[in-house]
Formats: C-alpha cells, structure tokens, sequence
C-alpha cells in the first residue's frame, strides 16, 4: 500500500513562486502538489492532487516507459540525478511538445522521496496537423526534437546531416527560434549557389572598389546575420580556397570585408546542413578536417521520411493546407494508404510535391487514388511520362533528386529553352541538384 507522504509547506510554497509549470511528484508518479501555471498548463485545475502524472499528461494507464515513451522519473530513480526529456503532452490548446525537466528531492537520509517536475513549451514542433512548425511523432522524430530542445538555448554549432528534402532548413530555423537569439536574424545561405569568386564577397561583404564592379561597400551575410543565427546550407559544396577563411571566422570571431583590412567581429550563431558525408569527404581531402571538427560540435541527423512513415498522414494533413489553402481538400483512406506505402526519395519536398500535383488534378473535395501519380497507385509498373505536343518528356521519375547520367543532364541543357526551375521539375531534381549538377558539369567540361 502507498502511504501518503505530506511535503514541506515550505516546498509547496516555494512551487507555487515560480512562474513555469511544476508539479511535485512522489515515487509512485502521485502528484502531490501543483503550481497555478500548471494547473492552467494541464485544464484539469480541480482534479489534480492524488493522480498520476501519466494520467494527467498523457491519458496513459500505465507510466510512460511502458507506453513506448522514456520516462524520466523512472530515469532520474534509477540514475540518482536530474533528468530531461521532450514528452508529447495534453493541453486545452490540444497536444504540444513540452521540455520535461525533473530533479529528485532527498530526505535527511539521502533516500529519494519527491521529483520536482518542471515544463517547458517547445512551440516550434507540433504532434498534430499545423500551418507552421515541426510536424511528427515518429520516434525517430522525438530523438531528433529531443536534440534539437538541447541544443537550441545553447551558442554551440550545430550540423544538420539527411537526404536531401527532410526539412533542414525547417530545423535550423526551429533551432534559432528556441535559442535566446530568437529576436534575431535567421540568415540562410545556400553554398551550392555560390561560385567560388562570389562566396567570400557575399559572406563578407566588400569595400567600394574592392574588384571591378564594387561601385560600393556592401554588406555580407555575416553582417546581415549578426545578433541571430547563420545557416549554411549545403555546407559540403564550399570550394576548399574558401574552407579555410570560414575555419578562420570561426576560430577568432572575426572577418574582413573583402578589400578592407580592418577586422570585424562576428555575432552570429552557426547551423550548418549537408546531405553530403562530410566524413569521407574529409577521407578524400575534399573538406578540412579542422572545419569539420568545427561546424560538427553537436551533430543532428534527421531521419528520412520512410523511416517515420507513421508521420505521413498528419504531414499530408499539414502539406495539404499549404499547397491548397481554402479548399479543405480530405484524403480518401486507400490514397493515404497509397502515400503510406510510398517511399519517397525525395522525402518531404517530394510529399509536398505531390500533393500539389494531386491537389491540381482534384475537382472535388477529396484526394482520390487516380489523382496520384501512377508509381504510387502502381509501384511495380516503370512511369512512362505522357507526349503533349511541344514537351519533351521527363527524363527521370517524379521522385526529387533522382538518378540522372551526366550525358542525359547535358542533353537536356543544350534542349531546354525555358526556366532552371521547369527544367529541375522536368528532370525530377531539386534546384539545388541541379544548379550543382551544372556546375560539375562545367568543371568536366561536359556542359
């Protein structure tokens, strides 16, 4: 039988003083005493004393651990310390992610008998369908959400490593808005697009008269950046002859506008991203390894969207409401089936894409199975692309960043009359691929 412990007054009193959500748990997840921010926090004001923390937070019948989730009093008993965690919790305003944060309180006789529990919004991930923010509650989801809640208040650099259309950029802007520079700048550069002369004039700005065409001084985005966070997308693609003036900027916290000698200091926060392996690039000596040992403090990797398929339909869900404001489109069960089984290449974007195209080819007000595009209604049969009058068929499956041979790509370039954007989307590439694939073509002398 659980005997029914009394806390200190003075511990009860001191909860109630603080502005966050806290609870006071005893060993058995009981919850003894709970601040007014709590009580808001959880709806429940009147219905609290007594209860088990899982009950109120999760509706679980059984505590976290054995319902799939970590526990962290089950941790911080078995640990003896603090302990932290990023649980999916039942609010009035619907489920959100919160941090958990929960400290064990001993008795005279050094025995655990209380855990302060203390919650944390996390506002910039969601575990249901929503217009902004990280949209998931795939396991594989939580261990990254998890990374990102620890790393974010911190100044330490972070890499983000995944395929190409997981999000990244949607990460590190996540990131900055749950750091203390949140009021700041969020300044995304995409390094595949930056040709060696232009990177280090675009980063660091220039002096009037610092090359032919400097009719002024301009601002870099390390300047444009400053008291906020810098994102350098598609870290792995910075020619080498620039590598080593970023490890600089890095290791002093100061740069030089390109024409001046005068050094300035740098305010920013670096997130990095590559789906390239900047390991065996190192191997290859085609990046620094002092760089590498730099950007790559605290690693996150995001997990591509097969491996969190339980996430597609709140994801088709949230997509949908973007791609097709307004229209209140629904997905007939066997098409999210059909979305379900997919495994996407091309991960979100290639989610997003499709939905747009299906969205298009919908009249009513529900997605059908023949509004998808034929390898998903029959992923064994090979897509052969439709001959309009006038379009040359696409070269590749509609999956993003498919495999596309160099003399196909050339072909194609010497073919294609109309926008980079309509070739990328004919090839079944990102902009990204192919303004990079373009450029290797150049340097082979193939294009």
């Amino acid at each position: 039988m659980n005997t029914p412990l009394r806390p200190l007054p003075e511990l009860i009193s001191f909860l109630e003083s603080l502005p966050e959500p806290h609870i006071l748990c005893d060993r058995h997840y009981r919850i003894v005493a709970a601040n007014a921010a709590y009580r808001a926090n959880c709806g429940e004001p009147d219905d609290l004393i007594g209860r088990r923390c899982y009950e109120v937070s999760h509706r679980y019948p059984v505590p976290c651990d054995q319902a799939g989730e970590s526990c962290p009093l089950a941790q911080s008993l078995a640990s003896g310390q603090r302990e932290r965690v990023v649980h999916l919790h039942h609010t009035p305003a619907g489920e959100r992610y919160e941090n958990i944060e929960l400290s064990p309180v001993r008795d005279a006789g050094g025995e655990i008998t209380y855990f302060i529990e203390r919650l944390e919004p996390l506002p910039v991930a969601r575990g249901l369908a929503g217009s902004q923010g990280l949209v998931g509650r795939a396991p594989a989801f939580r261990a990254m959400l998890e990374l990102v809640a620890r790393v974010a208040p911190s100044e330490a650099a972070v890499l983000l490593q995944g395929e190409s259309g997981t999000g990244k950029e949607l990460v590190a802007q996540a990131i900055h808005d749950a750091s203390r520079r949140a009021s700041g700048p969020f300044v995304a550069v995409d390094c595949s697009g930056l040709t060696e002369n232009l990177f280090e004039s675009e980063l660091f700005g220039h002096e009037k008269g610092a090359f032919t065409g400097a009719t002024g001084r301009k601002q870099g985005l390390i300047e444009a950046a400053s008291g906020g966070t810098l994102f350098l997308d598609e870290l792995g693609d910075i020619p080498l002859s620039m590598q080593v003036k970023l490890l600089r900027l890095l290791e002093t916290g100061t740069y030089r506008r390109v024409g001046s000698t005068e050094l300035v200091r740098a305010d920013i926060r670096l997130v990095s991203a590559t789906h390239r392996p900047l390991q065996a690039l190192v191997a290859q000596g085609q990046f620094r390894q002092d760089l590498y040992y730099r950007v790559n403090t605290f690693p996150i990797g995001l997990p591509p969207l097969r491996a969190r398929r339980e996430d597609i339909a709140l994801l088709a869900e949230a997509l949908l409401a973007r791609v097709a404001p307004g229209r209140s489109l629904r997905i007939a069960p066997d098409t999210l089936a059909c979305l379900i089984g997919y495994d996407y290449p091309g991960n979100v974007r290639e989610l997003r894409n499709i939905l747009e195209r299906s969205s298009l080819m919908c009249d009513g007000d529900t997605l059908l199975r023949r509004h998808l595009p034929e390898e998903l209604r029959d992923p064994g049969r090979p897509r052969a692309a439709p001959l309009l009058p006038g379009v040359a068929p696409a070269l590749t499956p509609p999956g993003l960043d498919a495999p596309i041979d160099d003399l196909a790509l050339a072909e194609a370039l010497r073919d294609h009359r109309g926008s980079r954007r309509a070739l990328a989307a004919r090839l079944g590439l990102s902009e990204r691929t192919l303004y990079r694939r373009i450029k290797a073509l150049a340097a082979t002398g193939e294009g």
